[in-house]
């Protein structure tokens, strides 16, 4: 068998060896037992359908309906910093994986290089000593000097991962990059709501701004009317002063919600990353449907652990598995390899002729005698990150649950609120219009008129607050169910 054979057969018989090592990691098991199995029904939740929906499948173009809100989603997907900050950690993560799974591998180089040195050799056979005119070893003796040419291709100290220590150390790099994918989507889920979010409350308070100027014009009349009749005596200052509070009180909501579209504007720009145009920007909330009012739910919780969320939490538990297989492996002897492959010859014409070639291969074994403790405490180390990580993991998942649960509790009755708001804002509305006639009509008092303004203000109001809730829980629902991945 030549020499070549020879190496080839040990470098085979390595790497089956190595294959075929044992693996230390405890085995990857989803922890079971956090949350119910059925997201909550009856009472304030609603009666969910038996047939379980993938909400993830759902893309925000479909689930928010209006063109503007969609088009400000999008610029925030191309633009926000925090979300390219995301993109960027899983790109890091990505290259961080390749580095440690090249470990797995030797790293093989190719050498090459020659050789000047003297030969005292061909100095005394020149002299007649006893190479004769020969030389000594093959070296002719008129040789000065003495030139070796060297070319070779091998590796050096490549672990043999009998026990699996890098096998594990690249999977938990790897576990580490998709937790980082589901980071970024977790992300994507976040910014969606939180963008439909803020572009749905400018339009609330856009709606404030208009009630509050359209009450203004009211209180204002008013007190026109009040100051009159003040003038000639017919009511007292008492009355004049009332509704002068209610009139002031108007200028003042006015003042603080065109300070607050300003502001909802800023945060608009600062989640879509630039300036957004004001056709994109939202004119009023009103009662017509700009979500997808409709969203199917599911009975099973199953769905949660499709969260990106989630399955962060569960990346990291396999990776923590993972580094606890590594530290054990560590406990074991290290096992490296290195072999080369080449020629020598003294002149370069010869460098790849016959008898040129040579070979060498030299396994080693390692194992610390006494190192105070330390790879011991690396696994304890490792087996605690694993709690940790199941715990996380059992947390993330009932945080998940709950997200759910409120967001239900809400769907389940805001329906009913938002009824019963809107037949109080058209009963005070109904009520402030009788008033007003009664008063001008000399039959009921100063007092029972602005009551009934206020009223009527306070109502529509919360009419505004009540439809913003109903159409912020749709995006939190949508959110926390996993929405918005499309």
């Amino acid at each position: 068998m030549s020499k070549v054979m020879t190496l080839r057969s040990l470098t085979l018989l390595f790497a089956t060896t190595a294959l075929a090592g044992c693996n230390l990691a405890p085995k990857n098991v989803r922890p079971e037992g956090a949350i119910p199995l059925t997201l909550p029904q009856g009472g304030p939740y609603p009666v969910l359908g038996a047939e379980q929906a993938d909400v993830t499948r759902i893309g925000y173009r479909d689930f928010f309906v209006d063109p503007r809100l969609q088009a400000v989603i999008a610029t925030a997907l191309e633009n926000n910093r925090d979300y390219r900050v995301t993109a960027a950690n899983v790109l890091a993560a990505r290259a961080q994986y390749r580095v440690t799974r090249a470990s797995q591998v030797p790293t093989t180089a190719a050498n090459g290089g020659v050789t000047y040195t003297n030969n005292p050799f061909g100095a005394l056979g020149g002299a007649g000593g006893a190479g004769g005119a020969g030389g000594v070893g093959g070296v002719p003796a008129q040789t000065g000097n003495l030139e070796i040419y060297q070319a070779s291709v091998g590796f050096s100290a490549f672990e043999l991962d009998l026990f699996g220590r890098v096998r594990n150390l690249s999977q938990a790099a790897l576990q580490e990059y998709f937790a980082t994918e589901e980071a970024q989507r977790a992300a994507r889920i976040a910014l969606i709501g939180e963008v439909a979010t803020a572009w749905l409350t400018m339009a609330a308070d856009q709606d404030q701004l208009r009630l509050s100027r359209e009450t203004l014009a009211s209180f204002g009349r008013t007190l026109e009317l009040t100051r009159a009749q003040f003038r000639v005596g017919v009511i007292s200052e008492l009355e004049v002063q009332q509704a002068e509070t209610s009139y002031q009180q108007a200028r003042n909501d006015i003042a603080a919600l065109t300070a607050q579209i300003a502001q909802d504007q800023n945060a608009i720009n600062l989640l879509a990353g630039t300036t957004v145009p004001a056709e994109q920007l939202p004119a009023e909330l009103g009662d017509r449907d700009l979500i997808l009012s409709n969203l199917p739910t599911g009975v099973s919780s199953t769905v949660l652990l499709r969260r990106p969320d989630v399955l962060q939490a569960e990346r990291r538990l396999y990776a923590a598995n993972a580094n606890i297989g590594a530290a054990r492996a560590a406990l074991f002897p290290t096992i490296s390899l290195t072999a080369t492959l080449g020629t020598i010859s003294t002149a370069l014409g010869g460098l790849f002729g016959a008898g040129t070639q040579q070979f060498s291969v030299s396994p080693g074994v390692a194992l610390p005698l006494f190192d105070g403790g330390q790879r011991r405490g690396n696994v304890e180390v490792a087996r605690a990150q694993q709690l940790a990580a199941v715990a996380t993991y059992e947390g993330t998942l009932q945080t998940a649950f709950r997200e759910v649960a409120d967001a239900l509790a809400t769907r389940g009755t805001i329906g009913e609120q938002l009824s019963a708001q809107t037949a109080k804002a058209q009963a005070a509305a109904t009520a402030q219009r009788l008033s007003d006639a009664r008063y001008r009509a000399g039959i009921d008092s100063f007092l029972n008129t602005l009551d009934a303004q206020r009223t009527s203000y306070a109502a529509r109001q919360t009419l505004v607050q009540t439809r913003l809730a109903r159409a912020t829980n749709l995006v939190t629902l949508y959110r926390t169910l996993g929405g918005g991945l499309n």
